[in-house]
């Protein structure tokens, strides 16, 4: 059911817009960005994850390599950027992206999606970090370690992003 209320636009900024439609209040990415999501599992069954530091959470959160898509200006496609996220965050470099399809964050507040991508055929040729002071730490953890490596990190303080739930899955669902 579509509501039939004008969207307004109550604040923009350079990345994000806070919009009001009928009582809805939320967010979307101004002029139309999307991001890029990429799951990165190595040939001996690690995930590479990166943590950094997350203002609006005021501490360092665990997530999968991300990026927007043109953000630096340039016409890319989701596929361009996930290779170049990975590369920049990670230092890993993938032979070949695989898109898994466009997903919506936290569609009760926020209109932003991503595209997921699944990088195959891993290479490290660097050792990753991120750019213009991102500070990002590459974590290599094996997927069958993965609700420990999650426990530990939530232990240290450290926030946890919704997206490593598909990570989560078998263990929660077979509860092993």
């Amino acid at each position: 059911m579509a509501i039939e209320q004008p969207e307004q636009t109550v604040w923009q900024g350079k990345f994000i817009t806070a919009k009001v439609k009928g009582k809805w209040e939320y967010v979307s990415r101004s002029r139309g960005i999307k991001a890029a999501v990429i799951l990165a599992i190595d040939a001996e069954n690690h995930v590479i994850l990166v943590e950094q530091f997350r203002v609006p959470l005021g501490r360092p959160c665990i997530e999968l390599p991300a990026g927007l898509i043109g953000d630096h200006g340039e016409d890319e496609d989701a596929t361009d950027a996930a290779a170049r996220e990975l590369e920049e965050e990670t230092g890993y470099r993938a032979a070949r992206m695989e898109s898994l399809g466009e997903y919506y964050s936290s569609p009760g507040m926020v209109s932003e999606s991503f595209t997921l991508l699944r990088a195959h055929g891993l290479t490290q040729i660097g050792p990753g970090g991120g750019v213009d002071g991102e500070d990002i730490t590459v974590h290599r953890v094996p997927i069958t370690g993965i609700g420990q490596f999650i426990t530990e990190s939530r232990a240290r303080g450290l926030g946890i992003d919704v997206r490593l739930l598909m990570l989560l899955g078998p263990v929660f669902l077979t509860g092993e």
